[in-house]
C-alpha cells in the first residue's frame, strides 16, 4: 500500500506560531509539556469527547508513538495530540489534532498545533534527521503549510518540513 492509499491527508491548521500556547482571551501565556499518551489518558480523547480521530487505534501500531500537549502544572487536561514515527531519514507525522475546545472562533488556546510540529521537528533532530519532517497534506491546505510552517511542497500531497524550516520552528518553541 502506498503512503497516499494510507493516509487521507493531514488538515490541521496553524493559527499562530506561539512561544507556548496562548489564551485566546486574556493574551496569557502558558508553558507546555509534551510527552507520551498513556493508556489512562485513552478514556478522555474519545469521539464522544469531541475528538476527531481514534488515538486509541493509533496507540495498536508499534512504529508510532502518540504525544500529548499539556500545560506545564495541569498535566490532566489534554490541548492536543501528535501521531509519530521515526523512519529512516524523517520523522513523520501521521495525525495532529487539537482538543475540540481548541478548535473554531471560540478555541480557548492559540498555538497547539505549531507546538506539536515544532515537537516533531525537534524529534527528528534528536534521532538525527536533520529536523526533517514529512506528512501528507489535504490538498486545499498545501499554501497553508507553506506559509505558515515554510513546508515544501515535493509533489502530490506529499510536504516535508526540512532543516531551516524545522530549526524556525523549534527555535519558537523551544
Amino acid at each position: 500500500m502506498s503512503i497516499l492509499e494510507e493516509n487521507t491527508g493531514l488538515d490541521f491548521e496553524i493559527d499562530e506560531l506561539t512561544n507556548s500556547i496562548i489564551n485566546a482571551v486574556t493574551g496569557d501565556t502558558f508553558q507546555t509539556n509534551i510527552s507520551r499518551l498513556v493508556k489512562s489518558d485513552l478514556q478522555n480523547v474519545t469521539k464522544k469527547k469531541g475528538w476527531l480521530f481514534n488515538w486509541r487505534e493509533e496507540t495498536k501500531y508499534p512504529e508510532r508513538d502518540v504525544y500529548k500537549l499539556t500545560i506545564v502544572n495541569n498535566e490532566k487536561i489534554i490541548q492536543g495530540l501528535i501521531c509519530l514515527e521515526v523512519k529512516i531519514d524523517h520523522v513523520y507525522m501521521h495525525l495532529v489534532e487539537s482538543a475540540p475546545f481548541n478548535k473554531g472562533k471560540n478555541k480557548i488556546y492559540i498555538g497547539v498545533p505549531g507546538n506539536l510540529v515544532a515537537f516533531a521537528c525537534k524529534l527528528s533532530f534528536q534521532r538525527g534527521h536533520e529536523g526533517n519532517v514529512a506528512f501528507i497534506s489535504k490538498t486545499q491546505l498545501i499554501e497553508h503549510y507553506i506559509k505558515t510552517l515554510g513546508a515544501r511542497h515535493v509533489g502530490g500531497r506529499i510536504m516535508i518540513i526540512d532543516r531551516n524550516a524545522a530549526l524556525k520552528l523549534i527555535r519558537k518553541y523551544y
